[in-house]
């Protein structure tokens, strides 16, 4: 069914349709600094960043319309997921300082990382090890971060460490704003199904001054609580770019490919199939923009239940559109050639990063007092 959009906003997602047209790229790597400078230049990356630091100003039904139209247009700046994150809860906690190197810096096309997982600790985070200790001036931080996105071509790592040894294990974690050239990081990339994408942080004396913290000396937890709304909508509007992209190259393959003497989507086992699909893409699209909405009207309050919600239908509908995809495919879905492996690469590591989909059922069934 059609989308009820305002004019700007059709004429936003048009332009980003547009783009990609021109900009696609089926191969290569996840994240094209020349491409994503591209879009800086037309305003775009500043779409959810206050004016105040060069940005649109926008909520989230605008930010989730870039996000779903720039991942169905297969644009290579995989950079701005985390890029927003991180620079949201600048914007909410950092100094002025801070605000103005990142915010800015997002405006202008800088690519901004955040680090939360241990190889010890995951969706546990009060099980966090990584070590910041007072010290003369500021803080030393020793340890071993890992599954950090982008941190190898991002100008800094929002990280999340121990600042103390408290009794309450989530009221001992502080956010520090880290250069990813600053002595004693080391950082090193993880092989995965999807290329350099993910990296190791290895934090050895690594110095940091007091102007580093971000927000307050061990409020962390309650700073990462106040950013979830963003996180989970980044995800889910990234996911569902990503599904309704394979539900369309899977619905021209079934009308194109023949056999038997007919398009294979007549024949009704794959036709049943496309229309189970297309039916859950329209209720995730609905679900989506509905929470977007609701975010927008209370950009201030958390919507744990919702935001889980959201996450969960639209990654988990992105991996089984990517699986149904390829099986129609046959064997051409599995070659790279045709780039539905690639959705399917995406989908299904989307439904573990930004808490595993057993967490977000874990989140949404204590909602209802479970």
């Amino acid at each position: 069914m059609p989308r009820k959009l305002t004019d700007e906003r059709r004429d936003l997602v048009t332009a980003i349709a547009d783009f990609c047209r021109r900009e696609q790229r089926v191969k290569g790597e996840p994240h094209d600094q020349v491409v994503y400078e591209k879009m800086a230049a037309l305003g775009w990356l500043g779409i959810a960043v206050p004016e105040a630091y060069g940005g649109a100003g926008l909520g989230m039904t605008d930010l989730c319309l870039f996000l779903e139209e720039t991942a169905y247009g297969l644009a290579p700046i995989s950079g701005f997921g985390t890029t927003i994150i991180a620079a949201a809860a600048y914007e909410k906690f950092g100094t002025e300082e801070q605000k103005r190197v990142v915010l800015e810096g997002v405006v202008k096309g800088r690519v901004e990382a955040i680090s939360m997982s241990e190889p010890g600790a995951g969706s546990d985070v009060s099980a966090l090890t990584c070590r910041a200790d007072r010290v003369d001036g500021g803080w030393r931080i020793n340890g071993q971060k890992t599954w950090c996105s982008n941190a190898h071509f991002a100008d800094h790592v929002l990280l999340i460490a121990r600042s103390s040894q408290e009794e309450s294990r989530h009221r001992s974690l502080t956010q520090f704003m880290v250069p990813t050239n600053a002595d004693g990081l080391q950082i090193k990339g993880i092989d995965t199904m999807g290329g350099r994408e993910v990296n190791d942080l290895y934090f050895t004396d690594c110095f940091l001054p007091d102007s580093a913290v971000v927000g307050t000396v061990g409020n962390a937890w309650t700073q990462l609580m106040a950013g979830l709304n963003l996180e989970r909508m980044i995800l889910a509007a990234l996911m569902l770019g990503v599904a309704r992209r394979a539900f369309d190259d899977t619905l021209t393959y079934v009308r194109q490919r023949e056999q038997f003497g007919r398009p294979i989507g007549s024949f009704q086992a794959l036709k049943h199939r496309i229309a189970d699909m297309a039916t859950e893409l329209e209720c995730a699209r609905l679900l989506l923009d509905d929470v977007a909405a609701t975010i927008d009207a209370a950009p201030d309050q958390v919507f744990p239940r919702e935001a889980s919600m959201v996450k969960l239908k639209c990654t988990e509908l992105a991996k089984h559109v990517a699986l149904e995809g390829m099986q129609m495919m046959g064997g051409y879905g599995y070659a790279t050639e045709y780039g539905m492996e690639a959705l399917l690469r995406s989908a299904v590591v989307s439904t573990v990063y930004g808490g595993t989909s057993e967490i977000q059922r874990d989140i949404i069934g204590k909602t209802y007092g479970l």
